[in-house]
């Protein structure tokens, strides 16, 4: 038997880039921000950022500490970033408002 891949975060790129681009960095900046130079190559970030590959748990957890959040707000597609990154306080997200359901006569 086969093992199952792993469902894919629909919003992890997303949130990547509202990271990057709220800490005002270039790609090349905010690999030096992560503390990953060593590890990855710049264009990495644009294709975390497009979803075309997935970070490393490692990189990822770089990412929380550069916004100040849990790294559950990256992972759940259910949590937003808050408005202001880096977060002041540590941040848990903020928990999306599911779409209305329509009334059922």
């Amino acid at each position: 038997m086969g093992r199952k891949a792993r469902p894919k975060q629909e919003r992890l790129g997303e949130k990547l880039l509202q990271i990057r681009l709220a800490l005002g960095l270039s790609q090349t900046e905010m690999l030096y921000r992560l503390g990953v130079e060593d590890q990855i190559e710049y264009n990495n970030i644009s294709k975390y950022e497009l979803d075309k590959n997935e970070p490393p748990l490692r990189i990822l957890l770089q990412y929380a500490r550069a916004a100040n959040v849990s790294t559950d707000v990256l992972i759940d597609d259910e949590l937003d970033l808050p408005a202001n990154l880096p977060s002041p306080t540590k941040s848990e997200g903020i928990r999306r408002k599911s779409p209305a359901r329509r009334k059922q006569h």
